[in-house]
């Protein structure tokens, strides 16, 4: 592996377990959907203005059911779920070598940033409330769909530009194949995370620059 002068993470898979947020983050949303647009009509109608359909709540659960990666979905989630780690009632889950690894290539002097179809402000409410504790100082910048899609090489390519880095001095890990086939598309370096120990070429961030 050539030398890395930044580190893009996936969360879902990678950095957290995706029941997390498929069992957890996802259901509490879709319980308090209706009551958070009732209760923020002002912040939540131009999310709403985005969404199709005479009942635009109702597509935005009919979306979560579907996992659709949506960005008005991502965005209002994102205010659900602030709401949720504020009352105390969520934490955002991360792998015990999630911050380890980071700790470590912070420490190298190597920044670390996030990738995922998660809004930014999920992102952050992830690793700022996380089981570990607030994670967000030791991470230098975050991307999510409104980046592009991550299964798309010109996302990556973007990334890379903002980033004022080449493609090529950028790993990237994620538990997603595709997600791996368009990086490396662009030029990233890329490690496919496996943490079932089935395939991949690691099992944990652990084994990612040791």
């Amino acid at each position: 592996m050539t030398s890395v002068k930044a580190i893009l993470l996936d969360i879902e898979g990678t950095t957290s377990s995706i029941s997390f947020v498929a069992d957890e983050l996802f259901p509490y949303a879709a319980r308090h959907l209706r009551a958070y647009v009732a209760a923020h009509p002002e912040e939540t109608a131009p999310i709403l203005a985005q969404v199709p359909g005479p009942d635009p709540a109702g597509t935005l659960l009919s979306w979560i059911a579907e996992d659709r990666k949506e960005t008005p979905l991502k965005t209002l989630q994102g205010l659900i779920w602030a709401q949720g780690y504020a009352d105390g009632e969520l934490s955002g889950h991360v792998y015990p070598d999630t911050p380890e690894a980071i700790r470590r290539w912070t420490g190298r002097g190597i920044p670390v940033h996030i990738y995922s179809s998660g809004s930014i402000a999920a992102q952050k409410l992830i690793f700022g409330h996380s089981t570990a504790g607030d994670l967000t100082p030791m991470l230098s910048g975050y991307f999510d769909t409104t980046t592009g899609p991550k299964r798309e090489a010109e996302s990556y390519t973007r990334i890379a530009a903002a980033l004022g880095l080449a493609p090529g001095e950028i790993l990237f890990v994620s538990d997603a194949a595709a997600e791996i086939a368009a990086a490396r598309a662009a030029g990233m370096q890329a490690l496919l995370i496996d943490r079932e120990g089935q395939g991949g070429d690691v099992h944990s961030l652990a084994e990612v620059l040791p």
